[in-house]
């Protein structure tokens, strides 16, 4: 959530700014505005809404200048407001910032502020406190002003700052939010995300927490939390040029469910030896190691919790060791057993999550070694983790993730079939099989992706109804809370998920012929059992849409309609059968008229608890 955007060169800051901008519009945002030293003064501008509407108001060639920071507010403390959006000026209006990540102290400060200086503050925002800060402790040095700035407040922050005084500089320190130095030639970037300074750069540094940044258009110097000068290891981006463009789809959401077979393909392939045995990267899990483990916890939020439910079957399945699975804003304040003898599995796909980061740290300093499953190389939970594991799902910009999830699903594979291989707990024609399995799901994927015309008429056919409930046993309720989120983040329908055991147990009571349920119904061992589901909510008058194997024709009996997946284990059913749920919430969406890749309220990387 929030972008920044700062740019030092020789001329047209304004364009860069708004590019790199746009190109953080997925993290989710309400307001935009831009801050220029110009002719001794700094100049901002700021918008509510899309970054077009603050693109009409700078128009002007007369603003505009060589330096300047920009910024993509999402709403913590005060509404969506030009008096809250950023950047925002301290009362001489001689210093600006940006601000990503909340002050926890930011009240003590104001008042404090405004007792002992009369300070009068125009915004209702956390992020105000930090120009008044650095414009009181200014003395013609802005980084000793941020550094004594970032001393008195508590919280999460990436900051970047500017002064009229120093116009050929920007000032940024990173804690707990994400940072990253662009390196250009005569020209030099911060920003929150690689994919703002892709465009014109692909030498990076990524910045460490409690760490200052000063750029001019010559110079990046690092400094650590105690002063001292950081000689950092430049991360060169080989993403493709065009990996963050739609192309010719009408969204980036339709483009990245698309893209599916071929990330899938990459994030498996990659991993395999000639000999089909397995490498997790540079993970060096021993027999040794993973016969010392005796409790894996895997914590995530959203979506990536979802993968987790996967993988904690499969897990669990092949490995023989047991797995609780924890939405990560939870699980500090649950008594959990961890030592050195817990391996702590965190998924995210930005890597920045902060609940899950702090889940982290804490399962961390009490001795568990951290494997992270992360899309984003570089970001704060892989380099906090003893071991990463990339999904190699290259750059998702709709905020309803979708190829980030199945490759999640196929580390949890990976992982699964590594542990249970080395441990013995699989035989090799076992090993074989869900090797083989997981090799054909590209081609799969591809033929139901092929299945797109026939989702799409039943998102025009259903698109109307207010409440929709997703339904599935085993792997399938995992997969099954999945395909209710992506419906309602993107549609704004009423969207829930339930083991189908659970429904004559209280939600049943709901059922009536106003209703729509998704029964999934991929698992072989349980097929049986979940038509018996179906049919209990037939009989109240619920319309069904049934997901099943091709072959598994019984089920046109009792469902309305019916969506069929190639045949495949069940083990692996999950990466199958949510292709079509992410197909039917984007057509659902998009006959509703909703924002698709950036729906309300919602951000791609949350970075506060």
């Amino acid at each position: 959530m929030c972008g920044i955007v700062g740019y030092v060169g020789t001329d047209h800051a304004k364009e860069k700014i708004i590019d790199g901008l746009k190109r953080l519009e997925y993290r989710g945002y309400d307001s935009a505005g831009i801050a220029l030293p110009i002719n001794g003064k700094i100049q901002v501008q700021k918008a509510v809404g899309e970054i077009k509407n603050l693109e009409a108001k700078i128009a002007s060639p007369d603003f505009d200048a060589p330096v300047g920071i920009g910024h993509t507010r999402w709403a913590t403390h005060g509404k969506p407001t030009e008096i809250n959006a950023h950047p925002h000026l301290n009362e001489e209006e001689t210093v600006a910032i940006v601000h990503n990540g909340i002050i926890e102290n930011y009240q003590e400060i104001r008042e404090w502020l405004a007792t002992e200086y009369g300070i009068k503050f125009k915004s209702e925002t956390d992020s105000e406190v930090i120009a008044h800060l650095i414009g009181l402790f200014y003395n013609g040095d802005l980084l000793d002003a941020v550094n004594k700035a970032v001393a008195e407040m508590r919280g999460a922050y990436a900051i970047a700052a500017i002064a009229a005084d120093e116009p050929d500089k920007i000032v940024a320190v990173r804690k707990d939010a994400p940072l990253i130095a662009g390196i250009g030639d005569g020209f030099n970037f911060i920003a929150s995300d690689i994919p703002a300074v892709l465009k014109y750069v692909r030498d990076v540094y990524l910045i460490e927490n409690n760490e200052t940044v000063v750029l001019t258009k010559d110079e990046i110097v690092i400094y650590d939390e105690n002063g001292n000068k950081v000689d950092r290891e430049v991360y060169v981006v080989n993403w493709k040029a065009d990996a963050a463009d739609k192309a010719d789809y009408d969204h980036y959401m339709l483009k990245e469910i698309h893209e599916q077979p071929a990330v899938i393909s990459e994030t498996l392939m990659s991993r395999l030896n000639p000999d089909d045995s397995i490498r997790l990267d540079d993970i060096s899990l021993t027999k040794e190691d993973i016969d010392n483990i005796n409790k894996i916890y895997i914590v995530a939020c959203g979506t990536a919790y979802h993968a987790g439910l996967v993988g904690k079957m499969v897990i669990e399945k092949m490995a023989h060791i047991p797995v609780e699975i924890d939405v990560a804003s939870e699980f500090r304040y649950r008594d959990t057993f961890i030592d050195d003898k817990t391996l702590f599995i965190a998924i995210s796909q930005s890597g920045e999550t902060l609940d899950t980061l702090a889940a982290l740290r804490d399962a961390k300093d009490r001795g568990a070694r951290i494997l992270s499953v992360v899309n984003a190389v570089g970001s704060s939970i892989a380099r906090e983790s003893h071991d990463v594991f990339y999904t190699l799902a290259g750059p998702e910009v709709a905020v309803a993730s979708t190829k980030a999830y199945t490759t999640q699903l196929i580390c949890m594979y990976l992982i699964g079939l590594y542990m249970g291989s080395t441990k013995g707990t699989i035989d090799k024609e076992y090993y074989n099989y869900m090797l083989g399995e997981l090799k054909a799901l590209p081609a799969k994927v591809n033929k139901v992706i092929e299945n797109e015309p026939v989702i799409k008429e039943l998102a025009e056919r259903y698109h109307y109804r207010d409440n929709v409930f997703f339904i599935g046993r085993g792997l399938d309720s995992g997969v099954s809370y999945e395909g209710s989120l992506k419906l309602k983040e993107i549609s704004y329908i009423h969207s829930f998920a339930i083991a189908a055991g659970e429904l004559k147990h209280g939600t049943i009571a709901l059922m009536d012929s106003d209703t729509l349920v998704v029964a999934l119904a991929t698992q072989d061992k349980l097929y049986e059992k979940m038509v018996s589901n179906i049919v209990e909510v037939q009989a109240r008058g619920a319309r069904i849409i049934g997901l099943a194997k091709e072959g598994k024709t019984e089920i046109e009996k009792t469902s309305d309609e019916v969506i069929y997946i190639p045949q495949c284990a069940d083990e692996v059913a999950p990466v199958l059968a949510v292709v079509p749920l992410q197909i039917f919430a984007y057509y659902v969406a998009l006959e509703k008229g909703c924002n698709i890749d950036k729906p309300k309220n919602l951000a791609k990387s949350v970075t506060v608890e």
